[in-house]
């Protein structure tokens, strides 16, 4: 028999590719090489399409509904598929409605729509840690400060969309918000001028500008264009004022409520003067503009929190029966037509619910330090943010637990209330007696 001719394999070799061996012992001879052209072996074949990828669009966000916040960041790095899949407001949104500050209410309103749900529960956890970055963004002179003296410098402020409003002495000026919300363009906008003295209060509907100051007037901006009105209201300093549904409440020092008109033709007409026997300090309109509530001095004999008709100008009920003379409530917040908040010099926040008890508030939380509390805001869910009468302390309250969440002292080591507070669902915005301070929670 006759041997093969080297480098081929006989019948019996397996396989004759470079490094095997030759059949009489010896080394195979190299593949030879790869010519310019030859596309070379085929490539390996794709893996089998997974089955779940065969479902309906519907049944996998069904499946993903039951993971939390956690479980759906997982699975966003799988792969790009899931990760577009898991990004979906819709798995977000039963999750941000149990988080702080999401932008969701209590009825599932969604106050924030435009900014993805995921990226809200992401900054949610950055309000319930505290973990955010502080800046002061504007400065200005003032006096020692008075609590609600008309004569020294006590601002307010208002947020609408990419603007501040900030009341300054006697006028309100419009900044302009940089973008990413962290501070303010040097020079105002636009600046509201009408009082002679200082503004005590403002409020900002529908484009609307409405103040009250120390000078007993009343003056009604439009912010786009040159419209306005002035008129006279109150004997003493208006302190609060608060504008719905083309009606003017406002609360006086010298112990009156009033309801105006601001009906075509009867622009600045009062429609009922309601005598509180005490000092007005905050005042509220119900979101079915058929109410209104005051907060009083509480130097009387009566409770501080009264609910009038607005129609009518009568008592309609009288909240809590447990307040200490001298306990005056600064400021009120409706969240809905049935659930109110309250705070004030007594160190207690009050969350009313008028569908159970007048009698009794729902929920209460105490500050810690046994200050007054100035202002208070929440976001209509879960969150409250309240401010306090010393060191510019801003608190974060969970309305599920007794105990404040977090707290930034912003103007240590001098002592400063925070006059007003605003916030949106990355920032909050900080009024003292010569500084505006931000929060900024984008930042982990």
């Amino acid at each position: 028999m006759a041997w093969p001719p080297p480098g081929s394999s006989s019948s019996g070799s397996r396989g004759g590719g470079a490094g095997a061996a030759a059949p009489w012992g010896g080394r195979a001879a190299p593949d030879p090489p790869r010519r310019r052209g030859d596309p070379g072996p085929p490539p390996p074949l794709p893996p089998p399409a997974s089955p779940l990828w065969a479902l309906p669009e519907e049944l996998l966000l069904l499946i993903c509904s039951y993971l939390d916040a956690q479980a759906l960041g997982r699975l966003g790095q799988v792969c790009r598929r899931l990760r577009f899949l898991s990004s979906r407001d819709l798995l977000w949104r039963r999750i941000a409605r149990g988080c702080l500050n999401s932008g969701f209410t209590q009825l599932g309103t969604d106050l924030a729509a435009g900014i993805p749900v995921k990226e809200r529960v992401k900054v949610s956890q950055n309000w319930r840690h505290g973990r955010c970055h502080r800046e002061t963004v504007l400065k200005w002179k003032c006096k020692q400060v008075v609590p609600f003296s008309s004569i020294f410098l006590m601002p307010w402020m208002e947020l609408d969309g990419e603007y501040l409003y900030l009341s300054q002495a006697e006028n309100i000026q419009a900044y302009r918000l940089c973008p990413g919300g962290t501070g303010l363009q040097r020079h105002p906008q636009a600046i509201f001028s009408g009082h002679q003295e200082d503004v005590c209060r403002f409020v900002l509907v529908n484009s609307h500008i409405v103040s009250g100051g120390g000078d007993g007037n009343i003056v009604l901006h439009k912010i786009h264009g040159s419209y306005s009105v002035k008129f006279s209201a109150h004997e003493q300093e208006v302190n609060c004022v608060d504008f719905q549904g083309g009606l003017i409440v406002s609360g006086s020092r010298d112990r009156t409520a009033k309801v105006w008109s601001l009906s075509v033709g009867r622009v600045g007409q009062c429609l009922h003067t309601v005598q509180t026997e005490d000092r007005v300090w905050s005042i509220a309109i119900s979101p079915l503009l058929s109410s209104f509530v005051t907060g009083t001095a509480c130097c009387g004999n009566t409770s501080p929190l009264r609910i009038w008709d607005l129609e009518s100008g009568q008592l309609l009920t009288c909240l809590g029966t447990d307040f200490h003379r001298g306990a005056g409530v600064l400021d009120v917040f409706y969240e809905t037509p049935s659930l109110l908040l309250s705070c004030g010099y007594d160190t207690y926040i009050r969350y009313w619910d008028i569908r159970a008890s007048t009698r009794k508030c729902v929920q209460e939380w105490e500050e810690p330090h046994d200050s007054a509390l100035y202002c208070i805001r929440s976001d209509k869910n879960h969150m409250i943010a309240s401010g306090s009468s010393y060191y510019g302390v801003v608190r974060l309250w969970d309305k599920r637990q007794t105990r404040c969440l977090q707290s930034f002292h912003l103007s240590s080591p001098t002592s400063s209330p925070v006059y007003c507070l605003r916030f949106s669902t990355t920032h909050l915005y900080a009024a003292l007696a010569s500084a505006l301070h931000v929060l900024d929670f984008t930042v982990p």
